[in-house]
């Protein structure tokens, strides 16, 4: 049974319509204390991190089948899918919706290894979706989870981007959870996210105080 009702999520994040839900949880996670004490509120009623809490609810009130076409892969297609291509430290993902299958990939990653011994750090998450109202659950699934991980919010096939956010477990705990920070609309970012045309102006965002190599040129950047 999901713990998780309609009415018990739009209780959680504070507002009484469905529909104001995914502004308002955005505006949740960019406060970091705030954000945080909504994650334990969650991980009090659920400690079962193995699943997308939010697959029902969204697929009820939040997904676009009309116009966007979003729909949910099953559950149990998705652990299929990520048995037949589960290998490697990195994994990428379009449409990503709110994270099943992602959250799927990360659950197999870390029951590779005992919880002493998975380190966040050697797995990386490289997912994108176009959704508004799926982008807010997306990474609240990311970061409740303590993933190293990037989100290009836009349109895979087009390339129109409006932002791609870094989420990092900095302190590579298991138990911890990722921040949250936005790259900036860079020429190297731009390039290396392959983005066609920036669709929304750069936000200011980053709390990562150390930023793995292989992104730190790309985040801590200017503009030239």
């Amino acid at each position: 049974m999901n713990s998780f009702s309609i009415d018990k999520v739009n209780e959680l994040i504070g507002v009484d319509e469905s529909y104001q839900a995914p502004d308002a949880l955005m505006k949740i996670l960019w406060d970091k204390s705030k954000r945080e004490k909504l994650f334990m509120k969650f991980l009090n009623i659920s400690h079962n991190v193995s699943d997308d809490w939010f697959r029902d609810y969204f697929q009820d009130v939040q997904s676009d089948r009309g116009k966007k076409k979003q729909d949910f892969t099953p559950l149990s297609v998705s652990k299929l899918m990520v048995r037949l291509a589960d290998n490697g430290s990195t994994y990428f993902e379009p449409a990503a919706g709110t994270g099943g299958i992602l959250i799927n990939r990360w659950n197999s990653d870390r029951m590779k290894t005992t919880p002493f011994d998975y380190l966040p750090s050697k797995y990386f998450y490289q997912v994108e979706e176009l959704g508004d109202s799926a982008i807010p659950f997306l990474i609240f699934n990311i970061l409740i989870r303590g993933m190293n991980a990037t989100v290009v919010y836009g349109d895979s096939l087009s390339r129109g981007v409006k932002q791609v956010f870094f989420c990092q477990n900095e302190n590579d705990d298991f138990l911890g959870f990722s921040s949250l920070n936005v790259m900036p609309h860079s020429e190297q970012v731009k390039k290396y996210f392959k983005v066609n045309e920036w669709v929304r102006s750069p936000l200011n965002h980053i709390e990562s105080k150390k930023i793995p190599s292989r992104l730190s040129k790309l985040i801590m950047e200017e503009d030239k």
